[in-house]
């Protein structure tokens, strides 16, 4: 089925695309940040802004991964969280936790202010909202733990959209705004007086040495003496985090709306099928209506072309909208619910991951920008323990054995997936794995028939691709690895594409 509307992220096709050059000589930096996502882009600007040499380096374009692809959203309430929070790590934990998220904000105003980037930055309330009677015990539950750790929330009965709502809490005063637009400005200030932006060179390892090298596939070396991974997930297995983490997929689609139908807040809902809400200004002086949702982990669910379905129905029925965008995003969901800033490891003495941003990345962008240039810097941050990627995290919980059992399962049953098949049985617009010659084969048929074949197996560790139907990719379900249909790298933690396969 084609679907309406364009298959691009609004943010990526609303905007120019940024040609800075691949990197081609040696360079020497003080601080090397591998990832020019939002936390990247930050981090770099806080470090040079106090005085460091920079090398922001990135494997396609400035924004372009998971960051041009969220719903920018800039929130302490992040759906159900701090009730989960007090009960997994106390009172103190939580409390800090609403406080960096609400800090983090300010500081991306502030940021803004400063550079006088114009971004559409919106300060705006944030719901989250029930439906029925199950969603509105969480509801209670999130209310009660927010105001005890002090966060200015408050209960409403209704909510300015056309559903059927039996609660909501609301936080006042959080922010939206055009993340592309944003990344875009602050990337523009870091070239120049030693420091550099590289587009288009992709990182193959980082050596902890003094001074440290990051390696790319290009040939060329960074030597810096600190180094920031930010890719999100790390591309360095080193410290385990795909292992404390699982990749979930999400799918939004946007309409164009009128402005006295629109909702004036953001909102995202609770329980099976959830809905993410919020409105975006367009450059031609329209609004742009933004539904979210259908989230799965990543390379099961080979029917995607359905969720899209399931969000357009959405969007016509309670909205009037017709969809004219639609694209889906990716995140990793650590297991303790917080994210991993800081050393890679223990015995990683100039190395620094940010990753497990558990699907509210724009916020925790910030807080990782904060707390690694303050690192770097020799200052302690107050945030920085309750973040530490090194700390202890309960492999043993009912999400953790779940998800890694998953992961086990995978990586032994989807070998015998395709055992029969071959590639005279792939059809046009159809990917299957299929089996030649004894090898596992990842084969895609495109529209004017020309098979596309290349090897099933992960370069990453090992696990067999999954089809995406509508994204038209190869998807690892184990770590959350993704190819296009070719086997070129859309996502990490790989470095290496899957490796071509003739079936003649």
């Amino acid at each position: 089925m084609t679907r309406p509307g364009r298959h691009v992220s609004y943010w990526i096709d609303s905007t120019l695309p940024s040609t800075y050059p691949a990197l081609n000589q040696d360079v020497t930096v003080d601080v090397a940040i591998v990832g020019a996502g939002l936390a990247g882009v930050i981090t770099a600007k806080l470090l040079k802004q106090a005085g460091k040499t920079v090398a922001l380096i990135e494997a396609d374009r400035i924004g372009q991964g998971t960051s041009g692809h969220t719903t920018a959203k800039v929130s302490a309430l992040q759906q159900l969280i701090y009730a989960d929070l007090v009960a997994q790590h106390g009172t103190e934990k939580a409390r800090l936790y609403g406080a960096s998220n609400q800090a983090a904000i300010a500081r991306l105003a502030e940021l803004i202010a400063a550079e006088n980037i114009d971004c559409d930055f919106e300060r705006k309330a944030n719901y989250t909202f029930a439906t029925d009677q199950a969603g509105l015990e969480q509801i209670k539950d999130e209310l009660e733990a927010a105001q005890s750790l002090g966060l200015p929330v408050t209960f409403v009965e209704s909510v300015d959209l056309p559903l059927s709502v039996t609660g909501a809490v609301m936080l006042p005063d959080q922010a939206q705004f055009h993340p592309h637009k944003f990344m875009l400005a602050i990337a523009a200030t870091l070239p120049g007086n030693g420091s550099y932006v590289f587009e288009q060179t992709r990182v193959n390892t980082v050596k902890d040495e003094d001074p440290c090298r990051v390696i790319t596939q290009n040939g060329p070396t960074v030597i810096a003496q600190d180094v920031v991974v930010a890719t999100n997930p790390s591309i360095l297995d080193i410290g385990l985090f795909f292992a404390k983490s699982y990749p979930q997929r999400s799918y939004l689609v946007g309409g164009h709306i009128d402005a006295n139908r629109a909702p004036q807040g953001m909102y995202i809902g609770v329980g099976e099928g959830y809905r993410s809400i919020r409105t975006a200004p367009t450059d031609d002086g329209r609004l742009l209506l933004l539904v979210g949702g259908e989230g799965h982990k990543v390379g099961q669910d080979n029917a995607t072309d359905e969720r899209y379905q399931r969000l357009e129905d959405f969007l016509r029925h309670h909205f009037g909208v017709e969809p004219a965008y639609r694209w889906s995003s990716q995140d990793y969901k650590s297991f303790d619910q917080l994210p991993y800033i800081g050393k890679l490891t223990l015995a990683h003495q100039h190395t620094y991951v940010a990753t497990g941003f558990s699907l509210w990345g724009m916020t925790k962008s910030v807080i990782a920008g904060m707390v690694l240039s303050d690192a770097i810097l020799g200052q302690k941050h107050p945030w920085a323990d309750l973040y530490d990627a090194t700390r202890p995290t309960p492999l043993v919980t009912k999400t953790s054995v779940q998800q890694n059992l998953d992961v086990g399962s995978h990586w032994v049953g989807d070998r015998f997936k395709g055992l029969f098949d071959s590639t005279d049985s792939v059809t046009s617009g159809e990917g299957k794995l299929v089996t030649h010659k004894g090898a596992k084969v990842a084969a895609y048929r495109d529209d004017n028939g020309q098979l596309h074949t290349v090897s099933a197996v992960c370069p990453h560790l090992g696990c067999i691709v999954a089809w995406n139907q509508a994204e038209k990719s190869w998807d690892c379900p184990c770590h959350g690895s993704r190819f296009s249909c070719d086997g070129q790298i859309l996502h990490s933690p790989t470095v290496k594409p899957l490796a071509q396969k003739a079936c003649n």
